[in-house]
């Protein structure tokens, strides 16, 4: 339980998050896998890096149930803790591919709306159900995935896209059976790896230098008004009715 680094072929690194039972992260799992990332980029040997889960879905999000206890010391270092994890993924100094199956949720989105490439299973799908949490964010990293008015819809509604919908956006990548999927984000992988390994960096840092959106900076505006939310009360009274039934 927790997040790993493997290597399973040259220039590939895979980081793999396993939180049980829904891959919800705790604070520390957010700053463990900003570390995992971190380091797998600043590796010279490594060329690209996959981002997988075990489990039931690839990411639930933030442990709701760890901010209901702790209050705003968890609320400020999940905020903290996604931050760092997302701008991991952003600023990894090689591409990174997102391998996703079942949900991607909350901070999931965060994670592969700043990933490079996205392969996903048949039975992915992705949302941001943060209004139905008391929470706002992330609509920076679900508005790289889809187009504006749809993310909107998506946000206020909390509903969710499938990878159908997604590749046919263009988003993904490539969906496949779920028994595929890491076969699949390594065969990109390996491609990606086949490149030289200082060409790639440099094309990394050049993307994300024409970039039109300062992610971190968006991002980080986002958070405010989820803060805002918490210290007036309101995030909590929604928080409480959180997967209960007739909320």
């Amino acid at each position: 339980m927790g997040v790993s680094m493997s290597a399973p072929e040259k220039g590939i690194s895979v980081v793999t998050v396993d939180f049980p039972p829904v891959n919800a992260l705790p604070v520390r799992g957010w700053f463990a896998l900003a570390e995992a990332v971190r380091a797998a980029g600043r590796d010279p040997e490594v060329r690209c890096v996959v981002l997988a889960a075990e489990g039931r879905g690839f990411n639930a999000g933030v442990d709701i149930k760890e901010i209901q206890a702790a209050g705003q010391e968890a609320l400020i270092g999940a905020n903290q803790g996604c931050a760092e994890a997302f701008a991991a993924v952003y600023e990894c100094e090689t591409p990174v591919i997102a391998a996703v199956h079942g949900f991607c949720l909350g901070g999931g989105i965060g994670l592969v709306g700043n990933a490079d490439a996205i392969v996903a299973s048949d039975d992915a799908s992705f949302g941001l159900p943060e209004l139905d949490r008391g929470a706002l964010g992330a609509a920076t990293h679900l508005a790289r995935l889809v187009p504006q008015h749809l993310m909107r819809a998506l946000y206020y509604t909390s509903r969710t896209a499938s990878a159908a919908e997604l590749h046919a956006h263009g988003s993904v990548w490539r969906v496949v059976p779920r028994a595929r999927l890491r076969a699949a984000a390594l065969e990109l992988a390996r491609e990606i790896a086949a490149k030289d390994g200082r060409l790639l960096r440099m094309a990394k840092a050049a993307i994300n230098g024409i970039d039109p959106v300062d992610v971190r900076r968006s991002y980080r505006f986002e958070q405010g008004f989820t803060f805002e939310a918490n210290l007036s009360g309101l995030a909590d009274r929604v928080r409480d009715t959180f997967g209960k039934e007739g909320a």
